[in-house]
């Protein structure tokens, strides 16, 4: 992990974004996808949106009654063949309950300067902030704000690290931006699986910071 702080372009040209810091991914709503520590990422995400221009952030926004919802039959993890579903899953996130909301002490979603909702479809189950779709062909609109504005370099924290982080951090490292994961700002599911992801991110490209000193 680089612990040294590295050459960032100018502000103007810095995005952060704030991958599915909801209540559903924390121990505040332990029946859905409770994150270890997840509802600790808050400060380290407000420290960083200070050094970039624009704030973007994303959310979950499930049905109650998906095709990936996990059963005694299908339980958790275990692995679905669908074109845009990847595992069955707790019910989490669903639009209207306290799982869907952001922890407390982020802006509201229409604070930010750009906000994704996903994963609406009961038969679609994308990771990523830019694709709504596992093929990556029907674009969230994120990649394309952030092109339109000259972004070089974007910051990411988030929830989980081995999941809608790492796939969003290696869709926008493909797109052609620098991406800076702070790691203080993001949580995994498990240690393993979370260093595991750190370790493709930064094979992809990225940059790992311990936390937003380091910028």
């Amino acid at each position: 992990m680089n612990k040294q702080a590295f050459q960032m372009p100018p502000k103007q040209f810095i995005a952060s974004l704030d991958i599915d810091a909801q209540n559903g991914f924390t121990e505040l709503c332990p029946d859905e996808l409770p994150i270890p520590d997840g509802q600790h990422i808050v400060a380290e995400l407000n420290k960083q949106a200070a050094f970039a221009q624009y704030r973007l952030g994303s959310k979950d926004a499930h049905p109650a009654h998906p095709d990936w919802l996990a059963t005694e039959q299908h339980p958790v993890l275990s692995k679905i063949q669908a074109k845009n579903m990847t595992h069955y899953w707790p019910k989490h996130c669903v639009p209207g309950t306290k799982g869907f909301n952001l922890i407390a002490g982020l802006p509201h979603p229409s604070d930010y300067d750009y906000f994704v909702w996903k994963g609406l479809e009961p038969d679609m189950h994308p990771y990523g902030a830019c694709y709504h779709d596992l093929a990556e062909k029907l674009s969230t609109g994120l990649i394309e704000f952030l092109q339109t504005r000259h972004i070089q370099a974007v910051l990411i924290g988030g929830l989980a690290t081995d999941y809608c982080v790492k796939t969003s951090v290696l869709q926008l490292l493909q797109a052609g931006f620098e991406v800076i994961v702070n790691v203080a700002a993001c949580r995994g599911l498990t240690p393993l699986t979370s260093q595991e992801a750190l370790e493709q991110m930064r094979i992809a490209g990225a940059k790992i910071i311990a936390s937003s000193d380091a910028l």
